[in-house]
């Protein structure tokens, strides 16, 4: 279970497969690297019918996207998830860690508590601000929330409470905002959300201060350690980087 999120980019994939059948590329080949490489125990009846019949389609996927790598969508290497076969793809596993949701409250903390306002992202303003559209309600509902296999969206049950200036918000008013916009064209692209060009260098500045902005390098290496979805947000943060330059589209679902 994640947030999966796409580059909108024209590109040869695209003229030949739909965004949903990317998509669709996008999960099999995080699947079936998980069951062929990333499992210690025997694989179950059940698994091995699967690597067996999906094995065509993963080949074709492999040999569609060698083309990705010279695209200008194409995302760094180094933040790819296990198995993203398209390079313009990603994905933020749930739940999100408890330990990253830490970081990211710390570091906005941090930011409100050390850095002048004149400073400050100005996206990181409008959470601030007591009429900004990010409520909360949509990260706070998917808190109660747990699948009939026992998935849930958040390891912690509670958000973490923000103080002084930010004492009339939690962290899921920081989530509500990273979740984006309301996609209006999501019947054709089966993404329900998006980052349109326009709002991109408002995200991408906020989540660079936010993820690297005087962190050392030893710091990042050992929260990078610590956290999954610490390299995964900057792998969005890359994408964002993409969509600005490229004027294009960021989806997510």
């Amino acid at each position: 279970m994640s947030l999966e999120f796409t580059v909108e980019y024209p590109c040869p994939l695209r003229a030949r497969y739909s965004e949903e059948h990317l998509r669709a590329w996008g999960r099999l080949s995080s699947l079936h690297t998980k069951l062929t490489t990333g499992e210690t125990s025997v694989p179950s009846a059940e698994k091995l019918r699967f690597i067996e019949r999906s094995g065509d389609e993963v080949e074709r996927m492999r040999d569609e996207t060698r083309v990705c790598a010279a695209c200008p969508a194409h995302l760094p290497t180094e933040t790819a998830g296990e198995g993203e076969s398209v390079g313009c793809q990603g994905r933020i596993s749930y739940p999100i860690e408890a330990q990253f949701e830490k970081f990211l409250a710390d570091r906005v903390q941090l930011a409100l508590d050390t850095v002048g306002e004149e400073d400050q992202p100005r996206l990181l303003r409008i959470i601030v601000d007591k009429d900004s559209p990010f409520d909360g309600e949509g990260s706070k509902n998917l808190r109660t929330v747990t699948t009939p296999e026992g998935l849930r969206f958040f390891e912690l049950r509670l958000p973490i409470k923000l103080a002084r200036e930010a004492s009339h918000l939690t962290t899921d008013n920081l989530f509500d905002a990273l979740a984006g916009f309301t996609s209006q064209d999501n019947q054709r692209t089966t993404y329900s959300r998006e980052f349109p060009h326009q709002a991109a260098a408002d995200y991408y500045d906020f989540l660079d201060f936010i993820l690297l902005n005087d962190l050392s390098a030893s710091e990042r290496a050992r929260v990078e350690a610590r956290s999954k979805n610490y390299r995964q947000f900057l792998r969005l943060l890359a994408a964002l980087d993409r969509v600005e330059a490229l004027q294009a589209r960021l989806l997510l679902d």
